[in-house]
């Protein structure tokens, strides 16, 4: 199993914004020298505690700070930008990068952000359908371009120029693409199966209980079965919120102490998602009535973190619930102290993951 890192990210509003953002860039950084894959980065645009407003502008300023990591975009909300743009933009970065990107997407969940962009009553699925469609057709079609769509149309026919090259968009680097992943919110998701239909990779997001996780594997396996593509469980990533400390009590604490970040973080997440009518994602049984679902629950139940030693035997409970996956993506949290920050993502990369991949090797 792969270690990778995902991070939306989640900082307290009142912290001073240049810091934040060079904390996350920090947080990869590291994550390069340690060895972790992958790293995706989310995307809000009208959100204080969230403030990384373009996933793709944030991995560009990382190009060169890191080395062998891949890059995600965790995620492109499509129905908030123009198609060719986003087009455009990700086959540059795609080149900036020679190879190292991944391109993640979704129809986004911020409903400020759906107000903003003037989207919050539209039907952002078909949005994000029209618009990924538009994008591939614009990397696949040669120019003049005659997309027309409900949303967009996409044209160059009146002012192409070949000889100079005006009218003529730029494809990515990868051949036909990045690799498209998308993330995966809903227990038993109908999105998975059309996305896998279309040979395209499910994060699963940190935030959900475990046999809600468990229930994306079927269905990525059938809609793989509907593309005629093999069904592989080293294609699926599993995010999770994981702490891990030297000592016992400092693990606690900082993982799941009502002062913590992960408490921050999943008050934040509480607060989102219940408000939006979405309980049942932090419930292990959807009968459980609303009042249930408390702090202490969700952090007992969705943040991992112990010792070591307790830390591996966590995961590997985990991945019995779940079943196999490829790449477990560790979740970024605020650096409330940033020695324990990095000495997590220390222990994660240099002994939690070889103690778990000998565990699954034997």
């Amino acid at each position: 199993m792969k270690l990778g890192y995902f991070t939306m990210p989640l900082h307290p509003p009142g912290r001073d914004y240049t810091e934040t953002l060079k904390e996350d860039r920090a947080a990869i950084i590291l994550a390069d020298e340690l060895g972790y894959v992958e790293a995706f980065v989310g995307e809000h645009v009208t959100d204080k505690a969230e403030g990384i407003t373009s996933s793709l502008t944030f991995i560009t300023s990382l190009i060169d700070a890191t080395k062998t990591i891949k890059l995600g975009t965790g995620t492109v909300n499509l129905p908030n930008n123009h198609p060719a743009q986003v087009a455009a933009q990700v086959a540059m970065v795609d080149h900036l990068m020679e190879g190292r990107l991944l391109f993640g997407i979704s129809p986004g969940g911020l409903r400020s952000d759906m107000e903003v962009f003037g989207n919050l009553d539209a039907d952002r699925t078909a949005m994000f359908v029209e618009s990924i469609d538009t994008i591939l057709k614009i990397w696949t079609t040669p120019a003049p371009y005659n997309i027309k769509g409900k949303y967009w149309s996409v044209t160059t026919e009146k002012t192409l120029v070949v000889e100079t090259g005006q009218g003529i968009m730029p494809v990515p680097y990868q051949k036909p693409h990045p690799p498209i992943v998308v993330t995966v919110v809903a227990p038993f998701s109908k999105g998975i199966v059309s996305a896998a239909a279309r040979g395209w990779t499910p994060i699963s997001a940190n935030f959900l209980q475990p046999p809600w996780v468990a229930s994306h594997w079927p269905m990525y396996k059938q809609g793989c079965e509907q593309g005629g593509l093999p069904a592989r469980p080293s294609d699926w990533r599993v995010a999770k919120s994981i702490f891990v400390a030297d000592d016992e009590a400092t693990a606690q604490k900082y993982g799941k102490g009502h002062d913590g970040p992960y408490a921050f973080y999943f008050k934040q997440m509480m607060r989102k998602l219940i408000g939006n009518g979405r309980p049942e994602l932090f419930k292990h049984d959807r009968s459980l009535p609303d009042d249930a679902i408390t702090l202490d629950y969700v952090l007992d139940s969705l943040v991992i973190c112990g010792t070591v030693n307790s830390v591996v035997d966590q995961i590997l409970a985990f991945r019995e619930t779940t079943g196999d996956f490829g790449t477990l993506l560790y979740a970024g949290h605020d650096w409330v102290d940033e020695k324990l920050g990095r000495r997590s993502m220390e222990l994660m990369a240099t002994e939690v993951m070889p103690r778990v991949n000998r565990e699954l090797n034997a």
